[in-house]
């Protein structure tokens, strides 16, 4: 007897690291957003600046020539518009006008920036841009006189308002008032006790980012030029192991009229506070055509991309749709008023950052963390969720502080319980299966044919008529009907036996099964409904909805 076994399935749909059938953008965020972290520079020092005082002889002559400038009509007669000039044209020369004297004043004050970079090695290496963890003087100098002269300048503007006795300031004449010691008390600010510090903002242990989050200190390997230069800077935290890394690629993976992927903070939602941490931690994923090979006037080489990039992504990894590393955002055109213009972004290309990371001696590498990771993604996407599980808990294992693995545990966890799961079974499983069903059906031909000899031996010759049939009558042997011989022998019951062999149809998606009659009913069919992810349209970070909702970066 021949026995047709189940068919077994295929083991899955390409390769294990090919990508789903999910979006790009969805499947390159769920990849690379654990190794995208937020990271600070932050400045520390004493403000001290003089007060001021005013230099009268030289505000004698400015009255002089405030004069002969009405009487030649050049300004208007009344004392308002006399004043406005005195101020404009102290604030084009502050120092002619006024002068250090003392007390100095001093203020604590703090100031630095956020950007964004990614793990290279499992270890702790870390790159972002160079502009990104240190800035030049006269640029630090800037940030210090906004964050700690404010209430100096509007302290001294006050004072020179109040000296024009009966005049009364309007707006124009308060902004003016403000500016004259906006640029003296600049001019004149020295920092004091300047100390630097870098870190990185990582989750603590258990998984998920979100308050738990804190400041790990970070180490300045090297440090390059700042955008036009080549804008790298190599970071180090220590006592770190497993980290989920992104690989590197190549330049030629990418060329003119491809997409590329940029990942990072931008400040609008990082400097915004109505957001919460999370939110923050968030990276966001921007998608864009590769518009031109650039180079600077000093050779470096750029990318020019209109993937969107606004403040705070500088240092964020740009991927191609292959989700490899093929270089990184460094600067984008902003407005006169200095808003970031999406239409240009560009990014300093792989080979560069392949040849500072050389220069260091630091090779890029995956830990198990992020293979498994990786792994566990492709399982998700394809609705194979009892795959999928145990390998996000072993990453979970691997790296407690992993910011997602503990929601996408949650979520394949549910969507086993709703039955979603469509994994396939293993070959051998299906092999035991129809052996398990051979095996049956021969116990049982052996049980029929047991039974229907014994019911032979045992029965005594009964003759049978038909149903309603009389009984023929008894004619002489020398009279009997002509063909016939003799007596006609009872026919022999039939064996009763069941149904061998059942091949049973299930749902959409079901499982194939064997069996049917008596010896056992088919398995319910799994209908599994497609996991469906537009999370490349919101680059939302880490916020993983239910799996028929998908996900959203």
């Amino acid at each position: 007897m021949a026995v047709a076994l189940p068919a077994a399935p295929a083991v899955a749909d390409g390769a294990p690291d090919e990508r789903p059938d999910v979006p790009v953008g969805t499947w390159l965020a769920a990849r690379t957003q654990p190794a995208v972290q937020l990271t600070s520079f932050t400045y520390t020092g004493t403000v001290a600046v003089p007060t001021s005082t005013i230099n009268q002889n030289a505000v004698n002559q400015l009255t002089e020539q405030a004069v002969l400038a009405v009487q030649a009509g050049k300004i208007s007669s009344d004392e308002r518009s006399i004043a406005k000039w005195l101020f404009q044209q102290i604030a084009a020369d502050v120092d002619t006008y006024l002068a250090e004297t003392t007390p100095e004043r001093t203020v604590d004050a703090e100031v630095g920036g956020l950007c964004t970079g990614w793990w290279v090695t499992p270890d702790g290496y870390m790159v972002t841009g160079a502009h990104c963890v240190q800035v030049g003087e006269t640029e630090l100098g800037q940030l210090f006189a906004q964050q700690a002269l404010a209430k100096f300048n509007e302290q001294d503007a006050k004072e020179i308002i109040s000296g024009l006795q009966n005049i009364a300031a309007d707006e124009e004449m308060v902004k003016l008032a403000q500016q004259i010691y906006v640029t003296f008390n600049t001019n004149h600010m020295k920092i004091r006790g300047l100390k630097q510090s870098l870190s990185v903002l990582q989750s603590l242990p258990g998984g998920g980012v979100d308050k738990t989050a804190k400041a790990v200190p970070a180490e300045l390997v090297s440090v390059g030029e700042s955008y036009p230069g080549k804008d790298f800077a190599l970071l180090k935290v220590n006592g770190q192991q497993n980290l989920p890394t992104v690989p590197l690629g190549d330049d030629a993976d990418v060329r003119t009229g491809d997409s590329l992927y940029i990942s990072g903070f931008p400040g609008l939602v990082t400097n915004t506070p109505f957001f919460s941490l999370e939110s923050k931690l968030e990276p966001a994923l921007t998608e864009g055509p590769y518009n031109a090979k650039r180079t600077t006037q000093t050779g470096v080489p750029y990318i020019q991309t209109q993937a969107p990039s606004y403040q705070g992504n500088s240092g964020g990894p740009v991927f191609s749709k292959d989700g490899k590393v093929i270089g990184m955002l460094i600067a984008g055109t902003v407005s006169e008023g200095g808003e970031a213009s999406e239409s240009e972004s560009f990014v300093l290309p792989v080979s560069i950052i392949k040849e500072k990371l050389g220069e260091k001696n630091v090779k890029p590498a995956q830990a198990v963390t992020t293979v498994r990771y990786n792994e566990a993604l492709n399982d998700y996407f394809r609705n194979y969720f009892e795959d999928a599980l145990p390998k996000f808990r072993e990453v979970q294992a691997l790296f407690p502080n992993h910011p997602y693995v503990a929601k996408y545990i949650s979520d394949t966890q549910a969507a086993i319980s709703a039955g979603k799961d469509e994994s396939p079974r293993p070959l051998l499983m299906w092999v035991l299966i129809g052996a398990g069903v051979l095996v049956a059906i021969v116990l049982a031909l052996v049980v029929v044919k047991l039974l229907g000899k014994r019911r032979r031996r045992s029965s005594p010759p009964v003759s049978y008529a038909p149903y309603g049939a009389v009984p023929p009558p008894s004619w002489p042997r020398h009279q009997l009907p002509a063909g016939h011989a003799g007596q006609a022998s009872p026919p022999v019951p039939p064996a009763h036996g069941g149904t061998y062999a059942h091949n049973g149809q299930g749902g959409h998606g079901a499982r194939p099964y064997a069996g049917g009659g008596q010896y056992g009913n088919p398995p319910q069919g799994h209908a599994g409904q497609p996991y469906l992810d537009d999370r490349t349209r919101d680059a939302r970070y880490g916020q993983f909805a239910p799996p028929r909702d998908g996900h959203s970066s």
